[in-house]
């Protein structure tokens, strides 16, 4: 016997625990709503915890059938590429116009910053 028919009883307590438990927390939420001070939202979570414990259960039959019969697996043998045309090109980077008057006047003044911050780094404070 495998192991994990072993553990199969513990599992089917631990999803009826969960499934109780979600359609608990789906009871108390309705109460709320039904309360003076319960809102929509009370309703909605009391929608939802069904949904919960309905995929407790769900899970638990996935996880049984996959350990009866397992998923075929895929071939990992065999090269995937990406088709061309799928993804977006990237943007070809744009060279700058050199013949930017603003753009050499700035380039000059940020040289200029430079070198004064090299000159100040070069004193030394007696």
């Amino acid at each position: 016997m495998s192991t994990s028919r072993l553990r199969r009883p513990a599992l089917i307590a631990l999803v009826l625990v969960a499934a109780c438990g979600c359609l608990a927390l789906g009871w108390w939420q309705w109460t709320r709503f039904q309360s003076a001070s319960g809102t929509f939202q009370n309703l909605g979570y009391a929608l939802q915890w069904p949904a919960f414990a309905w995929f407790c259960v769900y899970a638990y039959r996935k996880f049984v059938r996959y350990e009866e019969v397992p998923p075929e697996p895929r071939n990992h043998g065999g090269i995937t590429e990406i088709p061309a045309g799928l993804l977006p090109e990237r943007p070809r980077p744009t060279l700058p116009d050199t013949d930017d008057p603003a753009l050499r006047e700035y380039n000059a003044y940020l040289a200029e910053l430079a070198k004064s911050d090299a000159e100040k780094e070069n004193r030394t404070t007696a």
